[in-house]
């Protein structure tokens, strides 16, 4: 299956590696809302607000560093100001991007209403955390948060299909069938 998987309560095992990807304990955590093909916890679904009280509005968290590697390296590549460029251009792309900051929202708020209306990775006006968008396709699956979906096809596409991304994951040309190309960063 594509994603999505089902959010399941963490056991102690999940958060022992949860705290080893993070390099420390985790906080909040509610539910593994996303493992990996080969079978590791890589996005945890955190409570609005941590133990403390603290507000943590990221709903979907990655966590598996071979994720969060690559996260990092589209970031540095550029990607997401070609991203937020097309959402500044193309009105049905900003729309889909302003209904998965809406689902996001509601989803949040459904565990606790912390009073904002931010999302994460910059939705829906720009894209500001590949890391976020990337949590938040992989925990609900192909079709809900359009430029997350992309960026996991370009992880997919660069080598972790398989293995971190699920092996049926649409690849970055189908989101760009003009583009020629396997997923170039340089948009």
């Amino acid at each position: 299956m594509t994603g999505g998987t089902s959010a399941v309560q963490p056991s102690e095992a999940d958060l022992e590696v949860v705290a080893r990807q993070l390099g420390r304990p985790p906080r909040g955590v509610l539910a593994i809302a996303y493992r990996t093909p080969d079978g590791k916890p890589a996005v945890v679904k955190t409570a609005p607000r941590l133990p403390d009280g603290t507000p943590f509005p990221t709903l979907y968290y990655l966590t598996d560093p071979r994720l969060t590697a690559e996260a990092s390296r589209q970031e540095a590549a550029g990607l997401m100001r070609g991203m937020t460029e097309r959402l500044h251009q193309d009105p049905a792309l900003a729309a889909a991007y302003r209904a998965a900051h809406e689902s996001y929202l509601a989803e949040r708020d459904a565990v606790e209403v912390l009073g904002t209306d931010f999302s994460g990775g910059g939705m829906p006006e720009r894209v500001k955390c590949l890391h976020v968008l990337i949590a938040h396709a992989l925990a609900k699956g192909p079709g809900v948060n359009p430029l997350g979906d992309e960026a996991v096809a370009l992880a997919a596409d660069t080598g972790l299909r398989g293995t971190a991304v699920p092996a049926d994951w649409p690849s970055y040309a189908q989101y760009h069938p003009d583009s020629g190309e396997r997923g170039s960063t340089d948009e």
